[in-house]
């Protein structure tokens, strides 16, 4: 199949190279065009190690219209903060039926596309992923990237849900079978594991980070990272509980990820550091850790709960923290949410527009 993905970071490259290497052929996009320069110096020629090893040549374009024109899916591979301003580029380019993954899920952007989408009267299916299917570093060179795992299982729920077991089938065709149906895109926006670890790594190791030391994250993650993080996820099952919602713990997203035994997440930690000994933890404040997680998944799901009247004591207090440390309001640095209008939208309604997006006749959720 022919795939348009756009964005050159981590999971770019690694989706890319293993696309390619699978007998399908990616189309690279970026929003910043100097991201595809060294793999354009070298003829497009992408270099991948780690878990499948070997070299592919791509395409790339410049022009988001020309990237998807002849696309049989289109890959959304950015960060939470680059979800708006890619979607608003996207949009206008999306036909009828072309399918869009997010990879992975974040502050229910899906929402936010399917409005966009209906106020063009274009109806295609958004597939979001609770987390990313690879797990990668892109190389500082630009055109190499190390892929270090294929997780096990990705949970996928798609607007609208009557779409979900296509889906998941066109998922599988890409990337193989690891895809299992989730409740809805609210549930997929709030499965990743990553604002609560992120946060709790990059908060207590915030003086390593600043003082640019080398430091291997899940030798840091130790018991009482472990506590503070454990926390936050009971936090988050309270709130997808309060949405009718199940969701795996983040010791099992470890555990499913990564084939281990280990029940408590200190105890997971030290034993991915002994088999994996990395990855490097950030060393620089301007870190996904923090300036993503934190906006895009700690401050959106204190605003699913306030829909809710839950509070969630433990997230206020660490957006706090941090937005004193980081000299920034982090609940202010959210795109997606103002855009959304939750505080406009009654509950019923919303939980409704959660299974099957925006209707183009209305731009009201569908109530058939």
């Amino acid at each position: 199949m022919k795939v348009a993905i756009l964005g050159a970071g981590n999971i770019g490259f690694a989706s890319a190279a293993w696309l390619a290497s699978t007998g399908h052929t990616p189309i690279l996009w970026s929003p910043h065009a100097e991201n595809l320069a060294p793999l354009r110096a070298r003829q497009h020629r992408l270099s991948f190690t780690g878990i499948i090893q070997g070299e592919c040549k791509l395409e790339s374009e410049n022009d988001i219209a020309v990237a998807v024109r002849h696309a049989e899916v289109v890959l959304l591979c950015v960060p939470g903060y680059g979800h708006r301003s890619v979607i608003d580029a996207l949009v206008p380019h999306i036909k009828n039926g072309q399918p869009i993954i997010i990879n992975s899920a974040c502050s229910l952007s899906a929402l936010y596309l399917s409005r966009q989408l209906a106020e063009r009267r274009v109806s295609a299916p958004i597939i979001t992923w609770g987390t990313t299917v690879l797990t990668a570093r892109r190389q500082v060179n630009g055109y190499e990237v190390a892929i270090m795992a294929a997780r096990k299982f990705v949970h996928v729920a798609t607007l609208p849900m009557q779409e979900n077991e296509r889906a998941i089938a066109l998922c599988s065709a890409l990337f193989g079978h690891r895809f299992r149906a989730q409740t809805n895109v609210l549930a997929t926006s709030l499965i990743n594991i990553n604002p609560i670890a992120h946060l709790g790594l990059a908060l207590c190791n915030v003086t390593r980070i600043e003082r640019h030391e080398s430091w291997p994250q899940y030798h840091y993650l130790t018991p009482g990272v472990a506590n503070l993080i454990t926390s936050l996820e009971k936090e988050r099952q309270t709130l997808a509980q309060r949405f009718g919602l199940t969701i795996h713990s983040i010791e099992a997203h470890f555990q499913q990820s990564f084939d281990l035994p280990e029940s408590e997440l200190a105890d997971i930690a030290e034993e991915l550091h002994r088999r994996r000994g990395g990855p490097a933890g950030p060393t620089t404040l301007d870190t996904r850790f923090i300036l993503e997680d934190t906006p895009y998944g700690l401050v959106f799901a204190e605003a699913m709960a306030k829909k809710v009247g839950l509070a969630l004591p433990q997230h206020t207090s660490v957006i706090n923290v941090v937005a004193a440390i980081w000299g920034r309001d982090f609940r202010r640095d959210n795109t997606i949410l103002p855009m959304l209008e939750l505080e406009k939208m009654p509950l019923r309604d919303l939980q409704h527009c959660l299974s099957v997006g925006y209707h183009s006749n209305d731009m009201k959720a569908t109530t058939s």
